[in-house]
């Protein structure tokens, strides 16, 4: 176990039953999220390089745009 995470671990142990639960079932989902992530991933790597391979063939063609936070509209 890393230093930092023992450090979170003791630092739960202080809080209520109810926060210790709160904040591990977010740890746990976030987890599995993780594990959802990699498999996909792992599963389409060739689509993934595709992808990127696309994008960057429409960087290099001048067809995209430099992204604009400011002027999104939700």
């Amino acid at each position: 176990m890393t230093e930092l995470l023992a450090s979170a671990i003791a630092r739960l142990q202080t809080l209520s039953e109810s926060q210790q639960n709160a904040i591990a079932a977010i740890i746990l989902e976030e987890i599995e999220q993780e594990c959802r992530w990699d498999e996909s991933f792992s599963r389409s790597p060739d689509i993934l390089a595709q992808l990127a391979a696309s994008a960057m063939a429409e960087y290099h063609a001048g067809k995209t745009h430099p992204l604009h936070p400011e002027k999104l509209t939700s």
